[in-house]
């Protein structure tokens, strides 16, 4: 294609240019929508965590303050509030994380609530992969604290159960496995690579849920070091500690559900609005369902136990986020496929990862580019397709987790120019230094070369008789030793004909275009 000399067509070109490699950068709305939702569950559950914990502390707290219990408790109170305070450093290090990236998307829009900028897969890359001029490398400073955190947590509690708390603890930096876009299995580019803002912001949530998990898991432990099972205070408080916050439909969602200070000789009576308590073994209820229902979910129930001779009974209440496994077919260039050309697609389907998404269109030819999630399109012949996104499930199977109908359609013809011109007049000498038809595609969203066959030239000199046709293989007039010859001496006042153009296309036709008429002046 030829670079346009009209400064007005040039800018049009760029425009358009620009506007490909936004639609090609664009995600999904509902993807972007379904990490709101995500997100906004996760703070809601943070905040439920929180008062679980107050109440924990004030449990422990009340038990060290108690004369008889006082030498005995209060090491494991002391310990207690150095976490309260260690995880309220953490979690508003992570909050500034996320004042910070939304401060570089541009805020948030007062009329919509909504980031300017929450779609951007930039804005994560440069704070926590590529590093900013205040940090060489954010995720590197993440990940060193999250680990601190947990080692910190793992040092409070007595080293005969450090192991078994290890494995349960929810903060924990998880080895990310090498790929092509991850070749060194790098901890940030894993997590925060060409990721959009309001993703990576629900991550650093997910990670503010894990260390109030982590701190209940720790102070839980604390007291049951404390030997604060033996109920001999006038407070307590019933938990639910779910093990997710967020599922796909089909998913089982578990709980732990326990008094603040509970004792395991005593199994405790468990009531549930939802799902069933599985079991109640050593002073803990374990409870369980099946995810269904999309959207925010929220489980109450009761928990009773004989203390000091009477029944005592405290509610508890958790909520998780059940999420649709939808998925996007995103067409980066436009809504059509064009025959005889590679045709960019980008696949992603919510609750799966990328490597376990496919493409599948009966009737065309579907190539992975080698970077997850993106493939290219050949079809032969126009019509309709039906595009199938599948995902691998859990028992290695695939089932279909969204599509859509493509319309395929021939490539659109070129226009035949000369000197960036269809027709009208043209100086003389310019026309002199044309070496011959462009098949010109204009603002045609693909950037494809196209060549003239062949074409007929005639001209009408200002003074003498009409000459031509002359025919012409290919695009160049000295192809064709009599118009190679009236090139060099054509004169103002002479009229050109260029009739029959054919132009060359990529998917094989040569197709008749338009025809030009000149006047030189």
């Amino acid at each position: 294609m030829s670079i346009p000399k009209e400064p007005r067509q040039l800018m049009i070109n760029l425009m358009y240019l620009v506007l490909t490699a936004m639609l090609a950068l664009n995600i999904s709305s509902e993807i972007l929508n379904a990490f709101k939702i995500i997100n906004d569950s996760i703070v809601k559950s943070n905040g439920t965590i929180v008062a679980n914990n107050t109440s924990l502390y004030q449990s422990l707290n009340a038990l060290a303050q108690m004369p008889e219990q006082k030498e005995r408790v209060a090491p494991f109170d002391a310990k207690a509030r150095l976490v309260h305070d260690e995880a309220d450093k953490v979690v508003a290090y992570l909050e500034d994380l996320k004042t910070r990236m939304t401060t570089q998307a541009g805020g948030v829009e007062k009329e919509s609530g909504h980031i300017a900028k929450e779609g951007d897969i930039d804005i994560a890359t440069r704070m926590f992969v590529e590093g900013t001029p205040q940090s060489k490398k954010g995720g590197e400073d993440l990940k060193n604290t999250l680990q601190n955190f947990r080692n910190f947590l793992l040092e409070q509690v007595d080293p005969a159960a450090r192991e078994g708390i290890s494995q349960q603890l929810p903060v924990e930096i998880v080895p990310m496995p090498k790929s092509e876009n991850n070749p060194q299995g790098d901890w940030a580019v894993g997590n925060f690579f060409h990721i959009p803002v309001i993703g990576a912001i629900t991550l650093l949530s997910k990670f503010q849920n894990d260390v109030r998990n982590s701190e209940a898991l720790i102070v839980q432990e604390l007291m049951r070091e404390a030997d604060a099972g033996v109920i001999k205070f006038d407070a307590i408080a019933a938990i639910a500690v779910p093990k997710t916050s967020y599922a796909l439909q089909g998913q089982k969602i578990e709980a732990q559900i326990m008094l603040a200070a509970y004792n395991k000789t005593v199994n405790p009576t468990i009531s549930a609005s939802s799902g069933r308590v599985a079991q109640v073994e050593g002073g803990v209820g374990y409870w369980e369902t099946t995810a269904s229902g999309v959207g925010l979910q929220t489980v109450r129930g009761t928990l009773s136990i004989d203390f000091q001779g009477r029944k005592e009974t405290r509610p508890w209440e958790f909520q998780y986020m059940v999420g649709s496994a939808g998925a996007s077919l995103q067409l980066d260039k436009m809504n059509v496929f064009y025959i005889g050309i590679p045709n960019p697609v980008t696949v992603s389907a919510a609750g799966y990862t990328l490597e376990d998404v496919s493409l599948s269109i009966p009737g065309a030819t579907v190539t992975p580019t080698g970077a997850k999630g993106h493939y290219l399109v050949n079809v032969d012949k126009a019509g309709n397709l039906e595009a199938s996104i599948m995902a691998r499930t859990r028992a290695g199977g695939s089932q279909k987790v969204g599509g859509m109908t493509i319309r395929t359609k021939f490539i659109p013809a070129p226009t035949a120019t000369v000197a960036g011109k269809t027709t009208g007049f043209i100086p003389a000498n310019v026309f002199r230094a044309q070496a011959g038809v462009i098949a010109n595609m204009g603002d045609f969203v693909f950037d494809i070369k196209t060549t003239v066959s062949s074409f007929d030239f005639s001209y009408q000199p200002k003074r003498g008789d009409y000459q031509g046709p002359f025919h012409v293989n290919g695009p160049r007039f000295d192809n064709n030793a009599d118009v190679a010859n009236y090139m060099n001496r054509a004169a103002i006042g002479d009229k050109i004909f260029l009739d029959n153009v054919r132009a060359k296309l990529p998917d094989g036709r040569n197709v008749l275009i338009n025809s030009m008429i000149f006047t030189l002046n």
